[in-house]
C-alpha cells in the first residue's frame, strides 16, 4: 500500500511532463504540414542527384 503513496506522484510528475513536451511541440511548430515531409519524395529533383548524368 505505501508504493502506492510513491507511484501515484510519479505518475502525475511524468503525466505533467509528458503535457508540457506536448505543449512545446506544437508551440514549436512540429505538427504544422504533416504531409510535406511524405510528398518530398515524390517531387523531381531540377538539379539530378548523384549518379544521375
Amino acid at each position: 500500500m505505501t508504493i502506492l503513496l510513491m507511484l501515484i506522484p510519479l505518475s502525475l510528475m511524468l503525466l505533467g511532463v509528458a503535457v508540457w513536451a506536448f505543449v512545446w511541440a506544437v508551440r514549436r511548430g512540429q505538427f504544422d504540414e504533416l504531409d510535406a515531409a511524405a510528398l518530398d519524395i515524390l517531387t523531381d529533383d531540377a538539379q539530378g542527384g548523384p549518379g544521375r548524368a
